[in-house]
């Protein structure tokens, strides 16, 4: 993959979940800077996503632990517990916002 399709593989996911939120879920603050998206939730925790561009990954950081993700077919697969990202993602800000998310 090239850099520039990596780039608008993640800027379009980032996007997605933005829109996600901001349609769904308005008790979760979305916030993206540069290659960072951040979500917070009122109890002051934080899923933080980021670009790893000479990696061609996406990485994710939650409460619980740090996760690495590549992209196999048209899925983001964490290379070390096989989660999807978008399943991770939704468990994850259930457990840290207390309420259940989803990001279909």
């Amino acid at each position: 993959m090239k850099d520039h399709e990596y780039h608008a593989l993640v800027d379009a996911f980032f996007q997605y979940v933005e829109d996600t939120v901001d349609e769904q879920y308005p008790d979760i603050d979305c916030e993206r800077a540069g290659g960072i998206l951040t979500l917070a939730f009122d109890n002051k925790t934080k899923v933080i996503l980021n670009k790893q561009e000479p990696l061609h990954q996406i990485w994710v950081a939650t409460r619980e632990n740090g996760y690495h993700f590549d992209l196999q077919g048209d899925r983001w697969v964490d290379n070390r517990f096989g989660n999807e990202l978008k399943a991770l993602l939704g468990k994850a800000c259930s457990d840290q916002s207390g309420e259940p998310v989803q990001f279909p």
